[in-house]
């Protein structure tokens, strides 16, 4: 939700990776609309499916980014980035439905988090 903590990872070369699963959508909020409030989606989508380029946020914070659009492209997509000497942003475009998991219930506390075997899915 915040990129200014890219400017310190670049300047001081800290080695910090960051995975971004992208579904287009604000996605554990859509999540939850989906499982506690019968699918009554409000404000999720983010920009009607214009993300950001998190490549050029990278690039524009001179840090590696790399996009994995294919699941064959997983595997290289994370080897580069954990592989990279300095902070780098791994960004892997996933389905908009696709759940993210552990997850926390609305008003729950992080130590109740659930795994989708939890929520009967």
């Amino acid at each position: 939700m915040n990129i200014q903590e890219l400017a310190t990872a670049a300047n001081y070369n800290i080695p910090v990776k960051i995975v971004i699963l992208n579904n287009g959508y604000l996605g554990m909020v859509r999540q939850w609309q989906e499982l506690f409030y019968e699918k009554r989606y409000s404000n999720t989508d983010i920009g009607g499916g214009k993300t950001p380029d998190f490549m050029k946020v990278a690039d524009a914070y001179g840090i590696l980014g790399v996009r994995a659009t294919k699941p064959e492209e997983v595997e290289s997509a994370l080897r580069k980035g954990l592989e990279a000497r300095g902070p780098a942003v791994m960004e892997f475009i996933v389905e908009a439905e696709e759940g993210v998991y552990p997850m926390v219930n609305p008003g729950a506390a992080l130590t109740e988090m659930k795994l989708v075997r939890d929520l009967g899915l």
